[in-house]
């Protein structure tokens, strides 16, 4: 027995993100009360405030949602009933790029590849000769969400039939008590109560302990900060500093706020610009969210609250809740015995439904690392480098929406059409303006397609082409795509209503 391992856990901070990091951890280290010990357990406390709100506004997610329910062995129509769940088959662009500019990132391929190429770069190749239709009808989940459509993927070879990908809209809210739940059937102790101290090891300033409010002291070996923006943790003791990186994305506020829903249900969310920033729409089963992102040099609280109000396409649930933020991440996420997840971790906006896939990354990694109580520094590195790799990359793919744009209608737009960009985003925009390929920098993040879809949404055509791609004769190339273009409308016309599908699933027990 290593006398080093992790006896305790202290979670710091409920919300989505607390939950989110004791569910998994209790799956992997958590006893049941009264059950079999685990051999390889620890103990998991978690201490959350009903006192400190939490932003709860992330509902919509990435496909890797999926997988993190999968890991947890969830049952999916339980899932979607408690949390309100709608499926997700990728995101609508409009006036991004330009005034009436509309673009569809679906989660999926465009087909199979050819010859180690992506069908949409055979497709680039065919559309300079004529008479193609748009790249998007050659994404399942695309031509699903412009019919409302949507049914699980089929098993078996891959066809039209399997290959889109999906992932949720829900209650942040709903699924953070969804996961409580969980946890705590598998040992995670909950302590209610607000952190007035945090005591540090005299030598080499590990945490050892916090303190609430009533003078409780929590001892533990492992401190992971989902405390949110306050950082309580990662920054108010360990002092980890800030990369901000509000010069290439200005957004700074937020007001959120629902509305009844309206019919049809569509599977997708809905991101529309505005003159200082973009508006999200968000369809849930019981109602929609909604809210406004923009950058306060350039409008005001006021006049993007009436913006958001006025483009509402259901009676509002109450007043906006205003947030205020700073994109960046913490220099360093782990830090000694303390780790960052969510909001403590850093911040980007919401734009491409990135906030809980961070969550699952920084979690993912952390089981994949776990430390002893050594916390060895070599370990604490790796870990660092992976969440910075993921997050520069997420912030690159963002900053490609507001930089690759024509619009010249505000003076915020005429700010991100100008402003510079990091090099690692200029050099994926070069080579694909070159000749059509794509740079993947980090393989956790945005795949190919994804990129694809918004370099050619935003109007981005390249160049030259890929010179691999004339090994394929333009008469066989053609016959390919339209055998996969029927497939595609056959498939779509057989699938049921978004809402019907969803209702008969959650009436399933």
């Amino acid at each position: 027995m290593n006398d080093q391992a992790i006896r305790r856990i202290v979670i710091v901070g409920g919300g989505t993100a607390g939950w989110m990091t004791a569910a998994p951890l209790s799956q992997v280290f958590g006893s049941p009360p009264g059950g079999p010990a685990n051999p390889v357990g620890c103990e998991i406390v978690l201490v959350e405030s009903a006192e400190i709100g939490t932003v709860g506004v992330g509902e919509a997610t990435l496909p890797s949602i999926r997988y993190f329910n999968d890991t947890l062995e969830l049952n999916n129509a339980e899932f979607m009933r408690k949390t309100q769940a709608s499926f997700k088959l990728g995101i609508e662009f409009k006036d991004w790029g330009h005034l009436g500019n509309r673009f569809f990132h679906g989660f999926g391929g465009f087909g199979p590849s050819i010859i180690n190429r992506s069908s949409v770069a055979y497709w680039l190749r065919l559309n300079r000769q004529g008479g193609m239709p748009s790249y998007e009808e050659w994404s399942t989940a695309t031509m699903m969400a412009q019919r409302n459509r949507f049914v699980l993927p089929e098993g078996g070879p891959p066809s039209a039939a399997n290959s889109y990908s999906y992932a949720f809209h829900f209650d942040a809210g709903l699924y953070a008590a969804f996961l409580r739940e969980y946890a705590q059937a598998r040992g995670v102790k909950r302590e209610e109560g607000t952190i007035v101290d945090v005591s540090l090891r005299p030598g080499d300033g590990f945490v050892t302990a916090v303190t609430l409010t009533d003078g409780r002291r929590i001892e533990g070996d492992l401190f992971i900060d989902c405390s949110g923006f306050r950082a309580l943790l990662i920054e108010g003791v360990m002092k980890a500093g800030y990369h901000d990186w509000t010069h290439w994305l200005p957004c700074d506020s937020a007001q959120a706020v629902p509305c009844d829903k309206v019919l049809p249900l569509t599977p997708y969310t809905t991101s529309t610009a505005r003159s200082a920033g973009w508006q999200w729409r968000i369809p849930l089963q019981h109602r929609t969210g909604n809210g406004h992102v923009y950058c306060s040099g350039y409008t005001s609280d006021e006049e993007a609250g009436r913006v958001l109000m006025h483009n509402l396409d259901g009676a509002p649930q109450g007043d906006p809740r205003q947030l205020r933020f700073k994109t960046g991440m913490r220099r360093r996420v782990w830090e000694k015995n303390v780790v960052a997840v969510g909001l403590s971790s850093g911040f980007l906006e919401p734009l491409e439904s990135t906030s809980l896939s961070l969550i699952i990354h920084g979690v993912s990694s952390l089981v994949e690392l776990f430390p002893d109580r050594r916390c060895e520094p070599h370990l604490v590195d790796e870990y660092n480098r992976k969440m910075a790799r993921q997050y520069e990359s997420i912030r690159d793919f963002i900053i490609l929406h507001y930089k690759q744009t024509r619009r010249d209608d505000s003076e915020f737009w005429r700010y991100c059409a100008a402003m510079p960009i990091p090099d690692t985003l200029a050099h994926q925009m070069e080579i694909f303006r070159r000749n059509g390929r794509v740079a993947i920098l980090d393989r956790d993040s945005f795949s190919e397609d994804s990129w694809l879809s918004l370099f050619l949404g935003l109007g981005i055509q390249p160049e030259g082409l890929d010179p691999m791609l004339a090994q394929v004769d333009e008469v066989t190339l053609r016959e390919h795509f339209k055998r996969l273009h029927m497939a595609i409308a056959k498939t779509v016309d057989g699938m049921p209503d978004h809402a019907a599908y969803l209702d008969h699933l959650v009436a399933v027990r």
